[in-house]
């Protein structure tokens, strides 16, 4: 992997889950990093010791070399994050994998085991992986990265081994179908040496750490991959049953009176459908769900879906959409799912988090279990109902 000493790169829209993974690993390899974001994220937390500019507009220091997120794309000149990803997957042999569902948790699982087989891999993910100590590391090994299609990007990347989890159409504004996003996957997968269809496999046969059939499904594409890396099944399998997951996948955040607050990444219907069953499993007195919607055209075509996923909780607390991805619309709002959920689901209105939070406290009872569920900062919202609990 080449050293990046004596590059100084500003980074515009740093607190993002993958921006902050890219300023983590271009600081590893030996850059100067600093950045900016409209505002506080919890993907911040993983950035300490670095400068970043909160609000307002960005304001690279004169000579650095300034790296623009596609959230940001217009905001300021720079290199697309896209081509630096790039840059770090052209320098060494890399795996990277993308999909609707899954790519977070499975691209982690391949650089965790390869990490505890002594193999000493780089890693970039779209989330805080605790046992690999964030969400980016350099090493000398593999490169493990997790792609993006949303904005096309990952159509850039030319690794080693290629891997898609799953395809199912979750970004609207990029395809017009899902045969498009299939057969744009499928050409990039053929461009690789060797390549993995997530798919085409049974879910893994092992005991796990995490719960929900999805991630037996996430730990097959996994093991797929890492025999291509060259670290058989039979040494993978063990080391993988110990992972513990990313953070924001039905994730503890806290428990008091007999109620406990899960917090997940999950935004379209699959996901929340796939961390609800796996809430279920854990047989709570009733399943609550906190969502914020993500982006007004995912809302506008999936409000139905999401509305049926969400039905698989007992109560549900919906907020308006957060937007920043595309161009609101003055007739999309959360409510468009609200209005959707069966009369069997108690359900509630709360414009804010801050609203969903005062509702939920109002709700839970012991043996409760409460999941919130957005891109954005529903994580905030779990932390202050955990903390609210009991008062």
């Amino acid at each position: 992997m080449p050293a990046l000493d004596g590059r100084r790169l500003y980074f515009v829209g740093i607190g993002g889950a993958g921006l902050s993974a890219y300023a983590n690993l271009a600081r590893a390899l030996g850059a100067e990093v600093r950045g900016w974001d409209l505002r506080e994220t919890i993907f911040m937390e993983t950035l300490d010791g670095v400068k970043i500019d909160v609000g307002g507009d960005p304001s690279p220091p004169p000579g650095w070399e300034v790296i623009v997120s596609t959230a940001h794309a217009g905001r300021i000149e720079g290199t697309p994050r896209s081509a630096l990803l790039a840059e770090l997957v052209d320098a060494q042999p890399s795996i990277v994998v993308g999909g609707a569902h899954g790519k977070t948790t499975t691209a982690a699982m391949i650089a965790y085991v390869l990490r505890e087989t002594g193999r000493d891999p780089g890693w970039v993910v779209g989330g805080v992986v605790p046992q690999l100590g964030g969400n980016a590391g350099a090493g000398a090994g593999w490169m493990v990265v997790e792609g993006d299609e949303s904005d096309r990007s990952i159509y850039a990347l030319r690794p080693s081994i290629a891997a898609v989890t799953n395809i199912e159409l979750d970004h609207h504004t990029a395809y017009a179908s899902e045969a498009e996003l299939g057969v744009m996957l499928e050409e990039w997968l053929g461009r690789a040496p060797q390549a993995v269809r997530g798919w085409e496999l049974e879910p893994a046969e092992l005991e796990l750490r995490l719960f929900g059939e999805h991630n037996r499904q996430n730990a097959a594409t996994a093991l797929a991959v890492l025999e291509l890396a060259g670290v058989p099944r039979n040494e993978a399998a063990p080391v993988l049953a110990t992972f513990a997951g990313v953070d924001r996948r039905l994730q503890l955040v806290g428990s008091a009176d007999g109620v406990a607050v899960y917090d997940d990444y999950g935004h379209n219907p699959t996901e929340l459908a796939a961390t609800l069953r796996a809430a279920r499993s854990l047989e709570p007195r009733r399943l609550l769900a906190v969502y914020q919607p993500h982006v007004h055209e995912r809302t506008r075509h999936l409000a139905g879906e999401l509305a049926d996923a969400l039905a698989l909780a007992d109560l549900v607390v919906v907020t308006d959409v957060l937007g920043g991805r595309d161009e609101p619309r003055d007739d999309v709002s959360g409510k468009w799912v609200l209005d959707r959920l069966p009369p069997t689901v108690g359900a509630a209105w709360a414009p804010t988090l801050d609203d969903a939070v005062r509702i939920v406290l109002s709700w839970v009872r012991a043996g409760d279990l409460v999941v919130t569920f957005g891109v954005g900062e529903p994580w905030r919202a779990a932390r202050a109902i955990a903390a609210g609990l009991g008062r």
